[in-house]
């Protein structure tokens, strides 16, 4: 059994784990073996030679006096005192004694149990290691193949050595997948769960998706010449990104649609046609809020706290709203200020101005200078 400390680094390396945490592994596992096999009622210490390399078990003994019960009920986990100092005269009471344990004697039953908990740790180890990588990509876009989907039309995808699942709930309205489909989606967050073990949540709603989806086809935004700041979603509906430029020569919205549209519009298929408004954020609230609300054209807008009060005439109304009310949702989401409107007084009365115009252009009067009568 010795020999098991030779294959310690092959298997650090075999599996990409740390040398030390298998070393931790392999002591842990030894020491668990013992109990199980000589009793859990003794103490016993694990070592490895760092010369030798030779993995050694040692059983610990409690010195105690010599009238302790113990002693005469458990003769073989404590010694009393007297017996003690004819190993070592300077040892004391509460002191310990350690009698190796030869491997060797261990037996088939022993070697069968170690390897158990061998394999039970390793795989342990292993499925930390995955459960730290994944970890550190939540929020990451990945590619996968569905292998299946259940009754509940929850989407499972293979991602290099996990199976995630791609919940329902964060699957864009209308979309379905099927056994041998190459989905894109964002790592949402990963989770254990005590029945199934680790969970890798996918998703296709979150605006980091979006967010993702636009650095992949934008090279100013991945280069970081474009930062995104702010993205707002409903999911398969409409979307509102803000866009400033790192750099003076770059306007950040047009980078992000691209010549004619292309760049956005492959995001927007990649999202079964998402409506998705880019538009360049401003530090100032106000002019902020205001290109939020676009298309719709602002008067003026009053920051009080959290809410934006914002002005506009009463033919823009609609235009801010949006339909079912997806334009000022949007606004609010991206902005983060609650947003209400209020019609500028008035604001109709251009139509009768208008009026009054064409009246005194046709003065009879003035014409008859015009020409001259």
């Amino acid at each position: 059994m010795e020999k098991i400390v030779d294959i310690m680094e092959s298997i650090a390396h075999e599996k990409g784990l740390n040398k030390e945490n298998v070393k931790e592994v392999v002591v842990k596992s030894l020491y668990n073996t013992a109990k199980r096999v000589y009793g859990d009622e003794y103490e016993y210490e694990v070592y490895i030679d760092p010369k030798t390399k030779n993995l050694q078990l040692f059983q610990k003994v409690l010195v105690v006096s010599d009238d302790d019960e113990r002693a005469k009920e458990n003769n073989e986990n404590h010694m009393i005192l007297s017996k003690a100092k004819e190993i070592d005269p300077d040892i004391e009471v509460g002191d310990e004694l350690t009698y190796e344990l030869p491997l060797d004697n261990l037996g088939r039953t022993a070697s069968a149990v170690l390897q158990k908990e061998l394999e039970f740790h390793i795989q342990r180890l292993l499925e930390d290691k995955i459960y730290e990588k994944y970890q550190k990509m939540v929020g990451r876009i990945i590619s996968g193949s569905v292998v299946r989907v259940d009754f509940d039309e929850n989407t499972y995808i293979e991602i290099d050595e996990v199976r995630a699942i791609l919940p329902r709930k964060n699957r864009i309205k209308g979309e379905s997948f099927k056994v041998g489909n190459v989905v894109k989606s964002v790592i949402r967050k990963v989770y254990i769960d005590a029945a199934r073990g680790m969970i890798v949540e996918l998703s296709r709603t979150t605006p980091k998706f979006l967010e993702k989806l636009l650095e992949l086809e934008v090279p100013e935004i991945k280069d970081g010449n474009v930062v995104i700041h702010d993205v707002a979603r409903i999911p398969g509906e409409r979307a509102k990104v803000s866009l400033s430029s790192m750099h003076p020569n770059i306007d950040p919205v047009g980078a992000a649609v691209g010549t004619r549209g292309v760049r956005i519009m492959a995001v927007s298929k990649e999202l079964k046609n998402e409506n998705i408004d880019c538009i360049e954020y401003s530090s100032i609230p106000e002019i902020y809020v205001t290109k939020a609300l676009s298309p719709a054209i602002v008067s003026a807008v009053k920051i009080e706290g959290k809410k934006a009060i914002v002005t506009l005439p009463s033919d823009q109304k609609s235009k801010a709203i949006g339909k079912s009310g997806i334009n000022i949702r949007l606004a609010s989401m991206l902005t983060g200020y609650e947003i209400e409107l209020v019609e500028r007084a008035g604001s109709v009365a251009s139509t009768p101005q208008s009026e009054k115009s064409q009246e005194k252009s046709m003065d009879p009067n003035a014409l008859k200078s015009l020409f001259g009568e």
